[in-house]
């Protein structure tokens, strides 16, 4: 299989449970909820995503042969002096159009605990060691048990207490992006205060103006 990334590369988890932990991201190309093209993005079901996954042109990017190929890429990105705690973060997109059981298998040879990041329209191979499940109001979620749910909020029909069946190990509110971040912050703090299986998850890279 061949694998269409658009980056690759070296950071700290700005957010969710991992968040301040160093971290390989593998941006996948290709998402299932919106082309990546603003012209489409009055169709797309997701309609507030902040992030560039078109094409392979980004750092680190690239079509990738194998899965050994695409886990050698991630495996440059890990800074050589280091050679334990390696995690890597597959997101996107949505990596699991195209995430196999052959990539996480060629990244646990290497030595990473691979960590997923999903809209949970797919589900994910076998080996993933920490999957985190991004709700999208207007998609069928398919999966409904993982590590980590974090809901990007408020989203219009989107009532958090419609996920708490689901088993997942924590359940977390993300403040959405935007104009209306700061009245959003203020929803998703009194949300979580007043329902406290919630809890609060900030994007603290953008604070930090790191990727």
């Amino acid at each position: 299989m061949r694998y269409f990334v658009k980056e690759i590369f070296y950071t700290l988890q700005g957010e969710g449970s991992h968040a301040g932990r160093p971290a390989v991201f593998c941006r996948m190309s290709r998402c299932n909820l919106w082309t990546g093209y603003e012209k489409d993005r009055h169709r797309a079901i997701c309609k507030f995503c902040d992030t560039d996954f078109v094409g392979t042109d980004g750092v680190g990017g690239g079509r990738f042969q194998s899965a050994e190929k695409l886990a050698d890429a991630v495996e440059r990105a890990w800074p050589s002096e280091s050679r334990g705690h390696r995690f890597v973060v597959c997101t996107g997109g949505e990596p699991l159009l195209q995430l196999d059981d052959a990539a996480v298998a060629a990244l646990h040879e290497r030595g990473f605990e691979v960590a997923v990041e999903t809209n949970g329209t797919r589900r994910p191979p076998r080996g993933v060691d920490w999957l985190c499940v991004s709700p999208k109001i207007g998609a069928e979620l398919v999966v409904s048990e993982g590590d980590e749910l974090k809901l990007v909020y408020p989203q219009a029909g989107g009532d958090p207490a419609q996920f708490e069946h689901l088993d997942f190990g924590v359940f977390r509110l993300q403040p959405m992006d935007g104009p209306e971040l700061a009245a959003n912050t203020e929803a998703a703090v009194e949300y979580c205060l007043k329902n406290p299986r919630w809890r609060l998850s900030l994007q603290t890279h953008k604070y930090l103006g790191i990727r």
